[in-house]
């Protein structure tokens, strides 16, 4: 039997439809934050673990300081998230994520706006750097704790290694449960990060931050009309 809780994602058609495309901007992130601001995960934690094990071996090109930011900042979002969805308890779920979406998207355009003092190539102007990481490892701390608490299966928007692991392993008499969600799950984050490292080849790092919090607000502004966004929040 589901519970109240699993009642308003269960009749959803739009929810599931705006995980992946926050699965997407969760790529978009990873780029930027990867690519453009040094080896520096800020959606993805265990990469920050493994990297933080890298230099404490010594490795050369792995630091400590923007791994422990990234992972401090994204606690503070998680633990923000969750004092959010509370004061949101019994409201329409549509109105809890929205303001979610609302705060990670601010958030993430003004690290795109940070981001443009930031030199890619030199890794310039540290400060800028660190304002970048701690700003969107709070807005993906925030993504991960409120995705959470909806427990839509395969759909964490962030992590890919029990999708993919589901994908081979739950296949019986040759089908796969949830096969399309997953493999959509994969393609989004995928299509994300090439997206997101076009963009900063090319356009510099604000571009993929500012696409990212545009299709965070515009695809929650999508979910508002689906019934279940009116469906109370029950955490």
């Amino acid at each position: 039997m589901p519970t109240p809780a699993d009642q308003p994602t269960a009749k959803s058609t739009l929810l599931p439809c705006l995980l992946l495309l926050l699965s997407a901007t969760t790529g978009l992130v990873d780029a930027a934050s990867v690519l453009g601001l040094g080896k520096v995960f800020t959606a993805n934690m265990t990469g920050n673990v493994v990297f933080l094990g890298f230099a404490a071996a010594g490795t050369p090109g792995f630091k400590v300081i923007p791994s422990v930011l990234a992972l401090l900042a994204f606690m503070g979002g998680a633990w923000g998230a969750g004092h959010l969805a509370r004061a949101h308890a019994d409201r329409p779920l549509g109105r809890w994520l929205m303001w979610a979406a609302v705060v990670e998207a601010g958030l993430l355009w003004i690290a795109a706006a940070i981001a443009l003092d930031v030199d890619v190539a030199a890794q310039a102007s540290k400060a800028a750097v660190m304002g970048v990481i701690a700003l969107t490892g709070f807005a993906m701390g925030l993504r991960n704790a409120t995705v959470r608490q909806l427990k839509v299966p395969d759909l964490t928007t962030t992590v890919l290694t029990l999708t993919i692991t589901g994908i081979a392993a739950d296949q019986t008499a040759g089908r796969t449960p949830n096969f399309a969600r997953r493999i959509g799950a994969v393609l989004s984050i995928f299509a994300g990060a090439a997206i997101g490292a076009l963009l900063l080849m090319h356009g510099g790092l604000a571009l993929p931050l500012a696409l990212a919090g545009a299709i965070v607000l515009g695809a929650t502004l999508v979910f508002l009309s689906d019934p279940a966004a009116a469906a109370p929040h029950r955490p």
